[in-house]
């Protein structure tokens, strides 16, 4: 009994250390958002502002990297497009949050794709965060 205990005790470690450890391929999660695959898990939602592209993805990158356990994966407000990268608090689960933004005759088109890497269901978490991310814009 106790060596059955050990043995799940080492697979819960050895996939919490996957989970915390795997490298994350900027080329699979930096993508266009407004292309994004429908049929994975995500939320994806668009937005017309009165900003410049650059300016609305500098206020964005703000808001996001003040969001706790986010950092930026790939892109810059200059490129148009930004990749963060957001963590559960206990397991460390990897969350991928894109944006883009273009021009357009009406304003400045913003996309933004959510998206878990790990499960079936983030419980609604990814688009609560974006919610609060586009309401502080």
């Amino acid at each position: 009994m106790r060596m059955l205990a050990l043995v799940i005790i080492a697979v819960l470690a050895l996939l919490m250390a996957y989970i915390r450890l795997a490298p994350t391929d900027p080329g699979q999660w930096h993508l266009d958002p407004s292309q994004a695959l429908s049929g994975r898990t995500g939320l994806q939602t668009s937005r017309v502002f009165a900003d410049t592209p650059g300016a609305l993805l500098a206020r964005l990158n703000a808001i996001a990297l003040a969001t706790p356990r986010t950092t930026l994966l790939a892109g810059d407000p200059q490129s148009g497009r930004i990749t963060w990268v957001t963590r559960s608090l206990i397991m460390g689960f990897p969350d991928y949050t894109t944006a883009e933004a273009t021009e357009t005759t009406t304003g400045t088109r913003l996309f933004v794709y959510a998206r878990l890497r790990f499960g079936g269901s983030d419980f609604g978490v990814n688009a609560r965060r974006v919610t609060l991310w586009l309401s502080q814009l």
